[in-house]
């Protein structure tokens, strides 16, 4: 069973402090960089020639660059701090912030452990329970660096309960350092591993499997095109050269390898994919001494996420003629047997499958919400799980021989609270539950279905205060991501409370390209098809407003990563529709993504620009070649200097052309941060930080006058 330790800690932000009308409509007036063109840069995309006149800011080392970064943050900060109230935005944060949060505790050699952040910690601690005295300190991520910037980025037990592998993530770059911990000294042992990326951590006996990259060259770390990963094993207290090569696959080097173990450590499962989608499956026998790796799948056309086994059986989970999902087995007596159904496809997605037990525990997304039923391990249906409500639960934490589990949930207007569950009578009780300064009995979430532009149905949910008017005057924040098969579910933030405190909504649409409603719902939004995700988004809008929920003067459109590329197309296709936009880390030159680090995976959502075919449909919506001269909606580009997924060159050159080419007066701006990559493991002062930059931007642009209790 692939062992990954998920700590999600939820975003939070509100505002305090008012405002006159006349102040909040006096909008600085903006003078911006002097940036580069240079017209020589143009490409040929099969007899189409296309300028990159920014072909410069890709190049994240040079100073101009660096020179490029600082005027810009020098513009969007003076702007910034013309917001009357934004030190109150950060005092309010910081003071809602400060609450105890929960990991689910997960047990490993019979011992329990967790995640805590006492509140206002950058990172999240790892704890061990302890029968007698206070629970013990395992690895506090907030000791990796001076200002947080460092964190915890994987985490796996031995077997035996004696160590722990682990990753750390410096400035929220994907790149990681594996190192091993003593559990009984607490020591840290000598081994050090580098050039890991994109790995989980497989134990077998006294060693792991992972996956690395070759020695990147100086410079290119953060930029370079990632090729040739190769799956590794490392045996405890060798140095990493020693480590034994396990699958490589010179011939193609790009594509991506992964291992996982089996909880009984008995077989190894090895992953192969090209992109984001589809893994070919090989396995070797570990007990087995001498035993090669033997291939299952040999193409990508399908998805194999391995669960775990039971007796000669390996269990996985796989869209493999199951658009929805399955639960398959493959038995391992007699390997050219078909596999055959354990739990068949259903009419909602199969979104995720937990052991813990004796019982399959089986998540299922209806309506983009989650439920969960309950089978035996010979896949017969037991019954269903009720839970808290509607709203999305993270999966069950639990050994498959032990009778105690646990679990989160949460939903927009039901904070994250962990339960414990039994497993035989699958009966639940409240075992963390968070105390926030909040009446959320004052509020409600409805879920809504809008017509898209070719007539398909997408569901929508919408929060806010209950009572709500609908005459197009509450402020409203619309967020989606639309891609790689990713579901968009309820889970709660505090930062969507300033919304709702002054009659706003936080909206959330589920539209294709996302993997609610499966294989199909996805593919609908890929490659010539991504069009559907931008007519989705902008059917949306213009339901909101059609329903008076909002209007264009206070409609706020926000997304990230796949989502930043949804909101940079949509300014540029109907800049006339939103009030203020939000393209946080966003891919938006979709011509050459696929010349960054890891981004020829995509491909199997995009395209690529070397295809004739392709090309002719990205050219038509990638943001940087479809800004015009034209007014557009108050932006803040969002990025940070290590981001090495997606790199930040496409927010670099996008913000420049929106610039250049903007004829409005109100702001189009780039925060770049500093020490932070992709998003994750960032610390909370950053978060706090950022958050509270968004969402003056958002209303100070709106004109709104916004009233707040002041605590303490």
């Amino acid at each position: 069973m692939y062992k990954t330790i998920f700590t999600t800690v939820l975003l939070s932000i509100i505002l305090i402090g008012c405002m006159d009308k006349e102040a909040l409509n006096e909008i600085p007036v903006l003078d911006y960089p002097d940036v580069m063109r240079d017209s020589a840069v143009v490409d040929d995309y099969h007899g189409t020639q296309i300028a990159d006149p920014y072909r410069w800011l890709e190049d994240d080392n040079s100073d101009e660059t660096r020179a490029w970064v600082k005027a810009q943050n020098e513009v969007t900060q003076s702007f910034l701090s013309e917001i009357p109230y934004r030190q109150k935005v950060v005092d309010r944060l910081s003071e809602l912030w400060d609450y105890e949060k929960f990991s689910s505790p997960f047990k490993e050699a019979g011992k329990y452990y967790y995640f805590k952040n006492d509140g206002l910690q950058n990172q999240s601690v790892l704890y061990r329970m302890s029968d007698e005295g206070p629970d013990e300190v395992v690895i506090d991520p907030n000791g990796f660096s001076d200002d947080g910037t460092t964190s915890l980025a994987g985490l796996s037990f031995s077997k035996n309960g004696k160590y722990a592998a682990y990753y750390i993530s410096e400035g929220g770059s994907d790149w990681r350092k594996g190192y091993i911990l003593d559990l009984d000294s607490g020591e840290k042992l000598g081994d050090e591993l580098n050039w890991i990326k994109f790995s989980g951590i497989a134990w077998a006996g006294d060693g792991f499997f992972y996956a690395r990259y070759p020695v990147s060259k100086d410079g290119d770390e953060l930029s370079g095109k990632n090729e040739y990963h190769s799956l590794y094993y490392h045996k405890i207290g060798d140095d990493q050269s020693k480590d034994e090569l396990i699958y490589k696959n010179p011939d193609f080097p790009l594509r991506n390898v992964g291992g996982g173990t089996t909880e009984d450590e008995n077989w190894l499962v090895v992953v192969e994919s090209e992109s984001t989608s589809g893994n070919s499956l090989r396995i070797k026998n570990l007990k087995k001494s001498g035993s090669a790796v033997k291939t299952i799948i040999a193409g990508f056309d399908a998805d194999y996420n391995l669960i775990d086994s039971e007796g000669d059986l390996l269990i996985f989970l796989t869209n493999d003629e199951a658009p929805k999902q399955k639960l398959v087995t493959l038995n391992t007596v007699n390997l050219d047997a078909p596999m055959k159904d354990l739990i068949p496809e259903s009419d909602d997605v199969l979104q995720s499958i937990s052991v813990a037990g004796g019982k399959i525990f089986a998540e299922y997304l209806h309506n983009a919400s989650s439920q969960v039923k309950v089978f035996d391990m010979k896949g017969n249906y037991l019954s269903d799980l009720e839970l808290p409500g509607i709203g999305n639960i993270s999966g069950i934490s639990g050994k498959k021989d032990d009778t105690e589990a646990f679990f989160s949930f949460s939903s927009y207007t039901i904070p994250t609270s962990i339960y414990s569950l039994d497993t035989e009578t699958l009966k639940y009780e409240v075992f963390k539950q968070p105390e926030i300064d909040f009446d959320f009995e004052n509020y409600t979430t409805e879920q809504v279905w809008f017509t898209s532009k070719d007539g398909t149905e997408v569901p929508m949910f919408l929060t806010y205060k209950k009572g709500l008017e609908r005459d197009g005057s509450n402020p409203t924040m619309l967020y989606a991501y639309g891609g790689f098969n990713i579901s968009l579910t309820p889970g709660f933030s505090i930062s969507n409370l300033p919304l709702l405190e002054n009659g706003g909504i936080y909206a959330v649409a589920n539209l294709r390209g996302g993997g609610e409603f499966g294989k199909e719902w996805h593919q609908a939004g890929t490659k010539e098809r991504k069009q559907n995700v931008f007519d989705d988004f902008q059917a949306a809008a213009e339901y909101l407003i059609a329903e008076k929920y909002t209007s264009s003067e206070k409609l706020a459109i926000r997304g990230g990563s796949n989502g930043g590329l949804l909101i940079g197309a949509s300014i540029t296709q109907r800049p006339d529709l939103f009030a203020v936009a939000f393209p946080a880390v966003g891919v938006l030159d979709m011509l050459r993504y696929h010349e960054f680090t890891i981004g020829w995976a995509w491909a199997t959502d995009y395209g690529r620009s070397d295809d004739p075919e392709a090309f002719k449909y990205l050219i038509e919506y990638s943001p940087l070649h479809n800004v015009k001269p034209v007014a557009y909606p108050a932006t803040m580009v969002t990025t940070a200097d290590h981001d090495d997924r997606v790199v930040p060159a496409h927010s670099f050159k996008f913000a420049s052309e929106l610039q250049n080419k903007h004829t409005g007066d109100k702001p189009v701006v780039i925060r770049v941060e500093t020490s932070a990559g992709h998003g994750a493991g960032k610390p909370t002062s950053k978060i706090i930080e950022e958050q509270a930059d968004i969402m003056s931007f958002m209303f100070f642009n709106m004109g709104e006058e916004m009233s707040f209790e002041v605590k303490g």
